[in-house]
């Protein structure tokens, strides 16, 4: 048969936990389309599945390991119809537990960690004769190793994308295994970056989100030979002809330095929402999460950075029920909530995570009463969303129009307040930012219409 005509292969990646994890999706099935692989729409259909995990809170690692007996079973009824199937856990579940899921998942071909699945064709090829589980921290960058997407593949996507600045944590917070599972911090150099950006605005993108998982602490070296901050990296970016939006996440208060402020202030690519994890508001539980500010010092970074953006919308995230959380202590929480006011959260119980500091303190608190804690705590914030989402109502913004809407005949994009917006179609194409008057509010998501007066519009 000659090649030309083989049949393709087809790989189904699903990701669990955050946007890193979907950017790492993609770039997965960059590496394997020259191997043949195709993407498939189901795990059924697959004959390579790819969980790409997330181990932040102990339900999304025990979520995997459930995917996996349903993969088994899977496999086995494939099996049954005559066709092979692969099972492969990358991400950081991997990373962290690579032996006990083969210990406990015997369907499993492959393990790797997410620094080496740039080798995911030579590991497959080994998979295909024992097992193997890759989850070592190489040398190599692995974004040297990575095919660019084709262009095609790139549309398809749509007009926003997602790209990686910075990986890994140096910060230690004792909740957290980042820093165990993704490695010290590193950032890409400019060069690089800016060539991936031209090669995404080519195909269509305008708007990207640069993500780290402590994307303010990026520290690459730029094409002077000099280190660049992110507000650097952020104005040569805005300079990309297409690239008309620009966000970043996620972030640490510790890292929002003064040139990266005055980006807020300065560039109108750079959208006014900010995602700034706070976690507590109480100076006790803030140092022994090891924070390394306080809440004072959030405050007032925030008002720094009001005062240079003054649109702009917060989001953050809160743990609840951290070891030694009394009332007292969440009531700090709550104030500072009603203090700063947010368009958006994640907000959790805390979630011991084996091998980290707080997992091993005193006072652990009980379940119930973390849970009634983040009843409360995500009571108040929603009101926060929803109060922010009416306040939207009769302003003039502008939206980036990304998929086809709910109902036939619509269009749905993004506020630069990361809200869904909605709206009759009346000519609008995927990837157009128009001007929209808003002139309602769901639960979820904004209405509008297009409106003439651009130079009214926010961003």
């Amino acid at each position: 048969m000659h090649e030309n005509d083989r049949q393709p292969r087809k790989v189904f990646i699903r990701s669990y936990g955050c946007q890193m994890n979907v950017y790492d999706a993609q770039r997965m099935a960059d590496v394997l389309a020259p191997e043949g692989f195709v993407e498939a729409e189901r795990a059924e259909d697959a004959d390579l599945v790819v969980l790409n995990t997330c181990h932040i809170r102990e339900k999304a690692a025990e979520k995997v390991y459930s995917e996996l007996g349903r993969m088994r079973v899977m496999r086995a009824e494939r099996a049954a119809l005559g066709q092979n199937t692969m099972i492969a856990v990358a991400g950081c579940v991997a990373q962290a537990e690579g032996a006990e899921i083969m210990k406990r998942a015997h369907g499993v071909d492959l393990v790797v960690g997410p620094q080496s699945y740039h080798r995911l064709p030579e590991l497959l090829s080994r998979a295909s004769r024992e097992k193997v589980v890759d989850t070592d921290f190489p040398a190599d960058d692995k974004f040297d190793h990575l095919p660019a997407a084709s262009r095609a593949k790139t549309l398809a996507r749509g007009p926003a994308a997602f790209l990686t600045v910075q990986e890994g944590c140096d910060k230690f917070c004792t909740f957290c295994v980042v820093p165990y599972t993704r490695g010290a911090e590193t950032s890409r150099a400019v060069a690089k970056i800016v060539a991936e950006a031209e090669r995404l605005a080519d195909a269509g993108v305008r708007e990207l989100t640069l993500l780290g998982q402590n994307v303010n602490a990026f520290h690459g070296e730029g094409p002077d030979g000099r280190i660049w901050g992110l507000g650097r990296l952020l104005h040569r970016l805005a300079m990309i002809p297409g690239i008309a939006r620009l966000r970043y996440t996620t972030s640490h208060p510790r890292d929002m330095d003064d040139e990266l402020i005055a980006a807020h202030r300065d560039l109108a690519e750079l959208m006014p929402y900010l995602h700034l994890p706070v976690q507590s508001g109480s100076n006790r539980i803030l140092a022994a999460m090891n924070r390394q500010h306080t809440a004072d010092d959030y405050r007032r970074l925030v008002e720094r950075i009001r005062v240079a953006q003054p649109e702009l919308a917060l989001s953050s995230d809160f743990i609840t029920g951290f070891p030694g959380e009394t009332d007292a202590d969440f009531e700090d929480t709550m104030r500072l909530v009603r203090d700063i006011g947010y368009a958006s959260t994640f907000s959790f119980k805390y979630s011991a995570r084996p091998g980290t500091p707080a997992a091993e303190m005193d006072e652990q608190v009980p379940e119930n009463v973390k849970s009634g804690r983040l009843h409360a705590l995500q009571a108040l914030l929603e009101d926060q969303r929803q109060t922010f989402n009416r306040s939207c109502v009769g302003r003039v913004m502008n939206v980036l129009f990304d998929r086809a809407g709910r109902h036939p005949g619509q269009v749905a994009g993004r506020s630069p307040f990361l809200q869904p917006v909605q709206t009759e179609a009346r000519g609008i194409q995927i990837g157009d930012v128009v001007a929209m008057r808003i002139t309602g509010n769901g639960t979820n998501s904004l209405f509008g219409e297009p409106v003439d007066e651009v130079m009214e519009a926010v961003a």
